[in-house]
């Protein structure tokens, strides 16, 4: 392997080490694995461009025009022309992914879900990085400035993680880095031959080139490393160094256990509720007499895009010591003042405070700020809950069902903002929410047959281990597979809800938790929750419950039984038909509280769900087909093309004095073509007889091989000069066994240079070129000819 072509392979490793950085930012990791496929293809795009060579302006410009259509076929193939070529909407597209990146970066905690916007901008910036960095350690030949762009990948996620292991991640880039400098360093001075080569090591040895200051080059690597890493440990007055494990950032903090954070209610919750060990969030300690209702709210999603629910962008103020009265809630609606303690626990780092609602004044030390439309306290300058102990005062409402049913519509403006849904919203879910709320004569009994719709009429089953999901169809899967958490059912009965004309939002936090001998409620991860309010005028923001399992069910939402955590029974199922069912329905064969508490049987979601869905059409699918094949095929196409050429060489002719003597010289071309593939480049200058003798001194061919090449030889010199040529037997059979003395002779790496990436590949090319320049002095030949006037015309 040429030096040139070992510094490529080292600028590209050097990148991925220095991305592992990232591994801790965003889960899964899968996208290291595509982020390391397309840098071997740009580093392969480089290589055969330098090989070529080309000028370096246009090496680096095939290499970004590379790196674009595997961007595009990764990412955008949908809206790129033929799958593959960007159009103005691949570029659309990007813009909308990177739009979508930004917003989940500022949306998540640490570590965020790999959404396809963070995907781009992760795989797009190693990529840009894996460039600039081959343009000056390799086109360039300048190492040392490519550890700037390294340094700023590993400062991007330095500066955002915190984690224990980041120490680690330092010394991978690091090291990624070193090697680089040594790799550039080895190649400058082999240049110089052995003046500044090592001593052979034992009697009789080769010089190795220049390993003695490659060696000193590692040792002092090595020492900086060290100085780097062990330093702060020893040394604890710096702060903020590699080993520094504080952390003041949103949600995670230091502990082993996970939190539920505002900025990330889709993984947070989900990896709070599987937790092994259920570890105590917040102790509280209330007047109420009723602490089955005391949901603890963190923050309202009130901003929904079609892929997820996220906080709306709010200004934040100085926290009053008086909150206002709640928005929408009348003076009739019956309300009691509840006030309670809360102890959150140290190793509890959320920068939301967990409050009943609505909150009417709070006592807490530290730094917050209050944002008055969701009536929440967001800490400020690193403040969080970790060890606070703080006091909230809220009002416990109690509105009827009557209340709620004859509350007239919101105002222009609550509906302009809380019942917006966006087109990419599947149809199914509107015309679910119809279906399901058929015959209702309000909102609020709309609102009920939501809520009995998930929890109890639809079938719909309980279960954490169902993954979050996201995107626009994220709704609708879940209304067929019916399986999912409370973050589900919350976001899908929400939604549903602005279809009809409801304004919605979605409140995360915690359920209601476990009342203790001491007469305090302990409230743990597992209680992580996710719930749907929805405003009714004179009320206000009001909670629903519609996961099955999780909660308890509002009196209000209850009809005839005040004080029943049931729906009426009596009921009819919500959007029945009015066909006969073909087995027992649910509510015949199982008790309404078992039904309630999940304890019932239920058929599986591919058993509820009969309708298929179509998949895509047949023109994408081919499409898709298409482009995976040129994926494969464009990388191995030198290899067949040689493939094709050496069979084609080496077959069948025909038996005429004619046919043998073009047999004769396509296996002369097959064997110097196998030379030049081998890293011996043809001379048309000498006779056959002596570019014969040149190939077996440079292969270092065996005697047996060196007989075949001048068996080859002699044959083509017998076509080329005699009067009647003697035809040669066997020619095919000589240049297969010079071919296997070359991959006898050469090195691994060598070999699979001449399978996979033969130089002489470059003919077809050539081949081209020649056909497209006979076409055109052909075109212009018949030009005059066509345009011709008549010489009989008067």
């Amino acid at each position: 392997m040429s030096g040139r072509a070992r510094l490529a392979l080292t600028a590209a490793a050097a990148t991925l080490m220095a991305s592992c950085a990232l591994l801790p930012l965003v889960s899964p990791m899968t996208w290291l694995f595509q982020a390391a496929f397309l840098v071997a293809v740009q580093t392969g795009v480089g290589a055969a461009a330098r090989r070529v060579p080309l000028a370096r302006p246009l090496t680096v410009a095939a290499q970004a025009l590379v790196t674009l259509l595997t961007l595009t076929v990764a990412f955008a193939r949908e809206h790129a022309i033929a799958g593959v070529i960007p159009g103005p909407d691949t570029f659309r597209y990007f813009g909308d992914l990177l739009q979508q990146g930004s917003d989940d970066v500022s949306r998540y905690a640490i570590p965020a879900p790999l959404t396809p916007g963070i995907r781009l901008m992760v795989v797009g910036g190693v990529l840009v990085v894996g460039l600039v960095v081959d343009t000056l350690a390799v086109t360039f030949r300048s190492a040392a400035p490519a550890g700037l762009p390294l340094l700023a990948l590993y400062s991007v996620a330095a500066g955002l993680s915190d984690g224990p292991t980041d120490w680690l991640w330092f010394l991978v880039a690091a090291a990624g880095y070193l090697m680089l400098l040594l790799a550039e360093g080895r190649d400058r001075l082999s240049q110089w031959g052995r003046v500044f080569g090592g001593a052979a090591r034992t009697p009789g040895a080769q010089e190795s080139g220049a390993v003695a200051p490659v060696r000193t080059g590692r040792r002092i690597g090595f020492a900086v490393l060290s100085v780097a890493l062990f330093v702060p440990l020893a040394m604890p007055s710096i702060q903020g160094g590699l080993l520094d494990g504080t952390g003041a950032g949103v949600g995670v903090g230091n502990g082993n256990g996970g939190t539920i954070s505002a900025v990330n209610p889709l993984v947070s919750l989900r990896d709070s509720l599987n937790v092994d060990e259920d570890r105590q969030v917040l102790s509280v300690r209330t007047s109420s007499d009723d602490v089955s209702d005391l949901y603890l709210r963190i923050v309202s999603l009130d901003d929904f895009d079609g892929t997820t629910w996220k906080p709306a962008q709010r200004h934040i103020t100085s926290v009053p010591n008086t909150f206002p009265t709640p928005a929408g809630l009348g003076g009739d609606v019956r309300r009691t003042t509840v006030k309670s303690t809360i102890s959150a626990a140290d190793w509890y780092a959320q920068d939301w405070l967990p409050m009943p609602y609505p909150p009417s004044g709070v006592k807490v030390a530290g730094t917050w700020r209050y944002e008055p439309v969701g009536m929440t306290l967001v800490g400020d300058h690193g403040q969080n809950t970790r060890g606070e102990t703080y006091q909230v005062t809220s009002l416990d409402v109690q509105p009827t069902a009557e209340q709620l049913a004859a509350a007239p519509d919101a105002s222009a403006a609550m509906r302009k903002e809380y019942t917006k849904v966006p087109s990419s919203l599947p149809s199914v879910v509107a015309q679910t929410a119809k279906e399901v709320t058929a015959g209702s004569a309000n909102h609020y009994e709309e609102a009920v047959k939501l809520q009995d719709y998930f929890a109890v009429t639809g079938g719909f089953q309980y279960d954490t281990q169902v993954e979050v999901g996201r995107g626009e169809g994220a709704i609708a899967n879940f209304l067929k597979q019916k399986r999912g958490f409370c973050v589900h059912f919350s976001f899908a009965m929400a939604a549903m809800a602005r279809t009809l004309g409801i304004p919605a939002r979605v409140a995360v936090g915690f359920a209601p938790g476990t009342p203790q001998a001491d007469g305090t409620v302990s409230v743990g991860l597992k209680d992580a929750h996710a719930w749907p309010e929805l405003y009714f005028e004179g009320v206000g923001w009001t909670r629903f419950e519609p996961t099955p399992t999780r909660g308890t069910t509002p009196s209000y939402t209850v009809s005839d039984t005040p004080g029943s955590s049931l729906p009426d029974e009596t009921l009819p199922s919500k959007g029945a038909s009015a066909a006969p069912s073909v087995s027992a329905s649910q509510s015949e064969s199982c008790p309404a509280q078992l039904r309630r508490q999940d304890a019932c049987a239920s058929p599986s979601a591919a058993a509820a769900v009969q309708s298929g869905d179509d998949g895509p059409p047949w023109w994408q699918l081919a499409l898709w087909a298409l482009g995976g094949l040129a994926v494969v095929a464009v990388p191995l196409s030198p290899m067949l093309y040689r493939q094709q050429a050496r069979a084609r060489r080496l077959g069948a002719y025909d038996r005429t004095p004619a046919g043998v003597a073009a047999h004769t010289l396509a296996v002369w071309t097959e064997l110097t073509d196998t030379a030049w593939d081998f890293g011996i480049l043809p001379d048309d200058s000498q006779t056959p007889r002596n570019a014969a003798a040149r190939i077996v001194r440079l292969g270092g061919l065996d005697p047996a091989a060196g007989a075949s090449v001048h068996r080859v030889a002699d044959a083509v010199e017998q076509v080329l000069y005699a009067p009647r040529p003697r035809p040669t037997a066997g020619l095919a059979d000589d240049v297969r066994r010079v071919t296997a003395a070359f991959n006898g002779t050469v090195g691994v790496p060598s070999r699979l240079r001449a399978l996979f990436a033969p130089r002489s590949a470059v003919r077809a090319v050539w081949a081209a070129s020649a056909r497209w320049t006979r076409l055109r002095e052909r075109a212009a030949a018949a030009r005059p000819t066509l345009h011709k006037p008549s010489e009989q015309e008067g």
